[in-house]
Protein backbone atom coordinates (compact mmCIF):
# COMPACT_ATOMS: atom_id res chain seq x y z
CA UNK A 1 0.00 0.00 0.00
CA UNK A 2 1.17 3.38 -0.47
CA UNK A 3 2.75 5.47 2.10
CA UNK A 4 2.60 9.06 0.34
CA UNK A 5 -0.81 10.78 0.59
CA UNK A 6 0.43 12.53 -2.56
CA UNK A 7 2.48 11.61 -5.22
CA UNK A 8 2.96 12.83 -8.82
CA UNK A 9 5.04 11.99 -11.62
CA UNK A 10 6.54 13.59 -14.41
CA UNK A 11 3.49 16.65 -14.36
CA UNK A 12 3.97 18.91 -16.74
CA UNK A 13 1.47 22.16 -17.67
CA UNK A 14 1.61 23.76 -20.40
CA UNK A 15 -0.80 27.04 -22.26
CA UNK A 16 -0.84 28.01 -26.01
CA UNK A 17 0.02 31.90 -26.53
CA UNK A 18 -0.04 32.34 -30.18
CA UNK A 19 2.22 30.66 -31.90
CA UNK A 20 4.11 29.88 -28.58
CA UNK A 21 3.62 27.27 -25.84
CA UNK A 22 3.94 28.86 -22.04
CA UNK A 23 5.14 25.84 -19.79
CA UNK A 24 4.38 26.50 -16.69
CA UNK A 25 5.19 23.17 -15.27
CA UNK A 26 7.75 21.15 -16.77
CA UNK A 27 8.13 17.19 -15.82
CA UNK A 28 7.24 17.66 -11.97
CA UNK A 29 7.58 14.65 -9.70
CA UNK A 30 7.10 15.23 -5.99
CA UNK A 31 6.27 13.19 -2.69
CA UNK A 32 3.99 14.43 0.06
CA UNK A 33 3.31 12.22 3.23
CA UNK A 34 0.60 12.29 5.36
CA UNK A 35 1.14 13.77 8.73
CA UNK A 36 3.64 16.61 7.17
CA UNK A 37 3.53 20.55 6.18
CA UNK A 38 5.26 20.63 3.18
CA UNK A 39 6.31 24.28 1.38
CA UNK A 40 5.95 24.85 -2.15
CA UNK A 41 8.33 28.43 -2.73
CA UNK A 42 9.55 30.23 -5.17
CA UNK A 43 9.40 34.03 -6.70
CA UNK A 44 6.27 35.12 -8.46
CA UNK A 45 5.46 33.04 -11.92
CA UNK A 46 7.55 29.88 -10.80
CA UNK A 47 4.94 27.60 -11.19
CA UNK A 48 4.01 27.25 -7.42
CA UNK A 49 0.15 28.41 -7.55
CA UNK A 50 -0.13 26.01 -10.92
CA UNK A 51 0.79 23.16 -8.88
CA UNK A 52 -1.21 23.48 -6.08
CA UNK A 53 -4.66 23.81 -8.14
CA UNK A 54 -3.48 19.81 -9.99
CA UNK A 55 -2.64 18.48 -6.58
CA UNK A 56 -6.23 20.36 -5.31
CA UNK A 57 -7.52 18.79 -8.35
CA UNK A 58 -8.68 22.63 -9.47
CA UNK A 59 -6.72 22.19 -12.40
CA UNK A 60 -5.37 19.13 -14.68
CA UNK A 61 -2.59 18.52 -15.75
CA UNK A 62 -1.32 18.34 -20.02
CA UNK A 63 0.66 15.30 -19.01
CA UNK A 64 1.68 13.06 -16.15
CA UNK A 65 0.18 11.76 -13.22
CA UNK A 66 -1.38 12.64 -10.31
CA UNK A 67 -2.24 9.98 -7.16
CA UNK A 68 -3.85 11.50 -4.01
CA UNK A 69 -3.73 8.39 -0.97
CA UNK A 70 -3.10 5.77 -3.79
CA UNK A 71 -5.92 6.67 -6.69
CA UNK A 72 -4.97 8.54 -9.80
CA UNK A 73 -6.94 11.31 -9.53
CA UNK A 74 -5.56 12.75 -12.96
CA UNK A 75 -8.02 9.87 -14.13
CA UNK A 76 -11.42 10.62 -12.28
CA UNK A 77 -14.05 12.47 -13.90
CA UNK A 78 -15.18 16.20 -12.73
CA UNK A 79 -18.20 14.93 -10.64
CA UNK A 80 -15.39 12.37 -8.79
CA UNK A 81 -12.88 15.29 -8.37
CA UNK A 82 -15.34 17.61 -7.24
CA UNK A 83 -16.35 14.81 -4.22
CA UNK A 84 -12.85 14.14 -3.38
CA UNK A 85 -12.10 18.20 -2.64
CA UNK A 86 -15.61 18.23 -1.13
CA UNK A 87 -14.65 15.43 1.22
CA UNK A 88 -10.85 15.03 1.48
CA UNK A 89 -9.92 18.57 0.61
CA UNK A 90 -9.52 21.91 2.24
CA UNK A 91 -8.66 25.14 0.80
CA UNK A 92 -7.41 27.92 2.29
CA UNK A 93 -6.03 30.92 -0.44
CA UNK A 94 -4.66 34.46 -0.33
CA UNK A 95 -8.03 36.57 -0.87
CA UNK A 96 -9.35 34.61 2.19
CA UNK A 97 -13.02 34.85 0.52
CA UNK A 98 -15.02 34.92 3.72
CA UNK A 99 -18.66 35.51 3.33
CA UNK A 100 -18.76 39.55 4.15
CA UNK A 101 -22.74 39.70 5.53
CA UNK A 102 -21.93 36.24 7.92
CA UNK A 103 -20.12 36.50 10.86
CA UNK A 104 -17.06 34.47 11.15
CA UNK A 105 -19.23 31.56 12.93
CA UNK A 106 -21.90 31.19 10.19
CA UNK A 107 -19.21 30.78 7.82
CA UNK A 108 -17.99 27.91 8.87
CA UNK A 109 -21.00 26.55 10.08
CA UNK A 110 -22.45 27.15 6.43
CA UNK A 111 -18.81 25.13 5.63
CA UNK A 112 -20.03 22.47 7.50
CA UNK A 113 -24.06 22.39 6.06
CA UNK A 114 -22.71 21.88 2.79
CA UNK A 115 -20.63 19.11 3.45
CA UNK A 116 -23.56 17.31 4.73
CA UNK A 117 -23.33 17.52 8.58
CA UNK A 118 -26.32 17.53 10.98
CA UNK A 119 -27.74 20.44 12.35
CA UNK A 120 -27.17 19.05 15.77
CA UNK A 121 -23.38 18.39 14.99
CA UNK A 122 -22.59 21.78 13.26
CA UNK A 123 -22.53 24.28 16.57
CA UNK A 124 -20.31 21.56 18.65
CA UNK A 125 -17.42 21.41 15.26
CA UNK A 126 -17.35 24.95 14.56
CA UNK A 127 -16.58 25.44 18.24
CA UNK A 128 -14.32 23.26 17.93
CA UNK A 129 -12.52 24.80 15.07
CA UNK A 130 -12.43 28.38 16.39
CA UNK A 131 -10.84 27.00 19.54
CA UNK A 132 -8.20 25.35 17.76
CA UNK A 133 -7.73 28.81 15.84
CA UNK A 134 -7.88 30.60 19.25
CA UNK A 135 -10.64 32.50 18.09
CA UNK A 136 -13.44 31.60 20.19
CA UNK A 137 -14.12 35.15 21.49
CA UNK A 138 -13.61 36.62 18.15
CA UNK A 139 -16.40 34.00 16.24
CA UNK A 140 -19.70 35.87 15.98
CA UNK A 141 -17.56 39.16 14.64
CA UNK A 142 -18.32 39.95 11.27
CA UNK A 143 -15.19 40.14 8.92
CA UNK A 144 -14.84 43.25 8.45
CA UNK A 145 -14.26 43.28 12.02
CA UNK A 146 -11.70 41.56 12.32
CA UNK A 147 -7.67 41.88 11.43
CA UNK A 148 -6.32 40.20 8.80
CA UNK A 149 -4.36 37.67 10.73
CA UNK A 150 -7.98 36.62 12.25
CA UNK A 151 -9.66 36.23 9.10
CA UNK A 152 -6.90 34.25 7.85
CA UNK A 153 -7.75 32.14 11.37
CA UNK A 154 -11.36 31.86 10.60
CA UNK A 155 -10.22 30.80 7.06
CA UNK A 156 -8.29 28.49 8.36
CA UNK A 157 -11.04 26.99 10.70
CA UNK A 158 -13.90 26.48 7.61
CA UNK A 159 -11.07 24.85 5.41
CA UNK A 160 -10.71 21.95 8.42
CA UNK A 161 -14.28 21.64 9.34
CA UNK A 162 -15.21 19.21 7.48
CA UNK A 163 -11.96 17.20 8.67
CA UNK A 164 -10.01 16.99 5.37
CA UNK A 165 -7.13 15.03 5.25
CA UNK A 166 -5.43 17.82 3.41
CA UNK A 167 -5.58 21.23 3.51
CA UNK A 168 -4.11 23.52 0.51
CA UNK A 169 -3.03 27.08 1.61
CA UNK A 170 -2.23 29.17 -1.71
CA UNK A 171 0.09 32.17 -0.09
CA UNK A 172 -2.29 32.47 2.77
CA UNK A 173 0.24 35.35 4.59
CA UNK A 174 1.08 37.14 1.47
CA UNK A 175 -0.86 39.65 2.82
CA UNK A 176 0.52 39.73 6.28
CA UNK A 177 3.33 41.22 7.89
CA UNK A 178 5.91 38.61 9.12
CA UNK A 179 4.74 38.59 12.78
CA UNK A 180 0.84 37.93 11.60
CA UNK A 181 2.18 35.46 8.86
CA UNK A 182 4.27 33.36 11.62
CA UNK A 183 1.52 32.64 13.63
CA UNK A 184 -0.89 31.98 10.94
CA UNK A 185 1.62 28.97 9.75
CA UNK A 186 2.28 27.58 13.48
CA UNK A 187 -1.83 27.47 13.49
CA UNK A 188 -1.35 24.70 10.35
CA UNK A 189 2.16 23.53 12.35
CA UNK A 190 -0.60 22.75 15.07
CA UNK A 191 -3.31 21.26 12.87
CA UNK A 192 0.41 18.14 11.31
CA UNK A 193 1.25 18.03 14.80
CA UNK A 194 -2.10 17.50 17.14
CA UNK A 195 -4.81 16.92 14.34
CA UNK A 196 -2.88 14.64 12.13
CA UNK A 197 -3.51 16.47 9.38
CA UNK A 198 -1.10 17.01 5.70
CA UNK A 199 -0.91 20.43 4.88
CA UNK A 200 0.14 21.73 1.27
CA UNK A 201 1.83 25.71 1.42
CA UNK A 202 2.55 28.17 -1.06
CA UNK A 203 4.95 30.92 -0.04
CA UNK A 204 7.81 32.98 -1.75
CA UNK A 205 8.66 33.90 2.00
CA UNK A 206 11.91 32.40 3.43
CA UNK A 207 11.15 32.80 6.81
CA UNK A 208 8.46 30.34 6.75
CA UNK A 209 10.89 27.85 5.46
CA UNK A 210 12.06 26.65 8.65
CA UNK A 211 8.93 25.68 10.39
CA UNK A 212 8.17 23.21 7.28
CA UNK A 213 8.65 19.14 6.93
CA UNK A 214 9.85 19.38 3.78
CA UNK A 215 10.68 22.00 1.03
CA UNK A 216 10.36 22.26 -2.85
CA UNK A 217 11.86 24.92 -4.51
CA UNK A 218 10.39 25.62 -7.83
CA UNK A 219 11.88 27.77 -10.62
CA UNK A 220 10.55 28.14 -13.71
CA UNK A 221 8.70 25.46 -13.65
CA UNK A 222 10.62 23.15 -12.47
CA UNK A 223 11.47 21.68 -8.93
CA UNK A 224 15.17 22.66 -8.53
CA UNK A 225 15.67 22.03 -5.03
CA UNK A 226 14.37 19.43 -2.10
CA UNK A 227 15.01 19.81 1.56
Amino acid sequence: MESAIIRTEGVTRCFPSGRETIYALKDVGITIEPGTLTILRGRSGSGKTTLINLLGALDRPTSGKIYFNGNEITRMSEAQRDELRRKEMGFVFQSIALISMMSAYENVEFALRVAGYKASERRQRAEECFAFVGLTKRMHHRPGELSGGEQQRVAIARAIAHRPRVVFADEPTAELDTHTGLQVVKVFKNLVEKEGLTVVMTTHDPSMVEIADRVYTLEDGEIVDEQ
